[in-house]
Parts: C-alpha cells; structure tokens; sequence
C-alpha cells in the first residue's frame, strides 16, 4: 500500500456490507458481484485507505426468521454466524485474486480456515497493508451483524462505518412502497433511533452515537460511489451528531 491520496477524508474504515449484498445473477453468491466488490476494495487500497469489512449472512441463513418460525434463537443465531463466515471466506478468495492480501478472524474459534478475532492482531494487519474481514458477528447470540460492524469499528479506531446497501441513502418512509419518499442528506442519531428510519439496528446506532462515530449509508451498485464516499463528498446519507436535513 503506497502514500495516502491526498484527496482522502477517510484513511481507516469499515464497510458493512449484507449477505444480500452478494446475491445476484440467480446465485446465492455471484462471482461477478464477488468481483466487483473486490475491484472497489482493491482501488481504496490502491488510494492508501486500511480497509475492514463485516458481511451479513442473510443470503444463506437469518436467524431472526428461523426463530420466529419455532427455531431455538441462540441456535439459529449461532448458525448465522456460520453463513457469514461462509461468506467471509468467499470475498477474501475474490479479494486476495486481485493480489491484495487479507485475514479472515472470526469471533468464534474455527482455526482451520481463520483467525480467532484479536483487536491488536487487526488493527497490525490493517496497519501492514491487509484487507481484514471480520466473521461470526459478536460471536454471541441476538446481536446482529451491524452491532458487530459497530463494536468492531471502534475497537479498530476506523474513521467511519461505510453501509453499503442497494438504495441510495436512508429515506423517511420506503421508496420502492412509496415514490414520493424523501432521501435524507443528514440524519441525526436520535432522530434514527426515535424514528426507527432503517440504517442499523438500535444497539449499533447507539454505539456509534455514544462514540461519535458517523456511518454513511449508500449505493455499492453505482459506480464508483465508494470513492466518493472515501473523499468526503455527498453520496448517500450520513448519520452523525448534526442536525437532520433532507437531500436537495
């Protein structure tokens, strides 16, 4: 990883990204987004940005919904935590095929194919020039992804929570129910969380509010959007201590 581009605002980060995120073309996991994916991780390295990542695993298991059918909730959790190591393990292969080097550490124990999690150990590989991808969420029961996506932010001093999603933004109602929906440009923590807008769930956001740690929700399908957002300019929705405002 070479010198800083001198246009960064952002020189450490976590992008969470949804199991979702990686479903396409009919596939569970697609290759082609896999590579895509991958190309954007490798320009932000390429730019001097130390990159950590967290992955969903909705697209193979959400332990929310097996245990609302019957399923015993730690256990359904705890088998979600395995669909994001699955995942893990298929975006370091697409990441590592583009020549950069990363580390799976997963919070619960599997040293056959991870790392257990090790904050110092991280925040060395970040330091070294790897991509680190964090699997298995908290490792505990009920807490999803994003909680994890936020404790593990913070515990590695990153500059911001980049959530990339496949809207635009956070919206004050759902745009594809409603067309007259309105993108916000700014919101607020408590306005977040007193207005239930879906950006993360009320345990991460409160995390990041009582640690002042702004996360930016936006697009990963257009285009360069991800630089943008390493840049500082106004892409998607932040959410941050300032007041709410609505997009022009």
């Amino acid at each position: 990883m070479g010198a800083a581009d001198e246009g960064l605002k952002y020189r450490r980060v976590l992008l969470k990204l949804s199991g979702e995120a990686l479903q396409g073309d009919g596939k569970t996991i697609s290759p082609a987004i896999l590579g895509r994916l991958s190309q954007e991780v490798k320009q932000a390295h390429e730019r001097g940005v130390e990159v950590a990542l967290v992955i969903g695993g909705g697209n193979i298991f959400r332990g929310v919904s097996a245990a609302t059918s019957g399923m015993d909730r730690a256990t359904a959790d705890y088998m979600g935590m395995l669909a994001t190591s699955i995942n893990a393990l298929a975006l370091q292969d697409a990441i590592e095929r583009t020549g950069l080097e990363t580390r799976v550490q997963s919070a619960i124990k599997m040293e056959q194919i991870a790392e257990p999690y090790i904050r110092r150990r991280a925040v060395r590989h970040l330091e070294l020039g790897r991509v680190v991808i964090f699997a298995a969420g908290t490792g505990n029961p009920y807490f999803t992804t994003d909680t994890a996506a936020s404790l593990r932010a913070m515990e590695i001093n990153a500059q911001a929570i980049l959530k990339a999603t496949k809207v635009d933004g956070v919206y004050d109602m759902d745009p594809v129910k409603h067309p007259e929906a309105k993108r916000y440009a700014q919101v607020s923590y408590l306005d977040a969380l007193n207005k239930g807008l879906k950006v993360m769930d009320a345990t991460a956001i409160s995390l990041c509010m009582d640690n002042k740690l702004p996360i930016i929700v936006f697009s990963m399908n257009e285009a360069g959007n991800f630089q943008r957002v390493l840049n500082g300019e106004t892409v998607g929705t932040v959410v941050n201590d300032e007041p709410t405002r609505y997009a022009d």
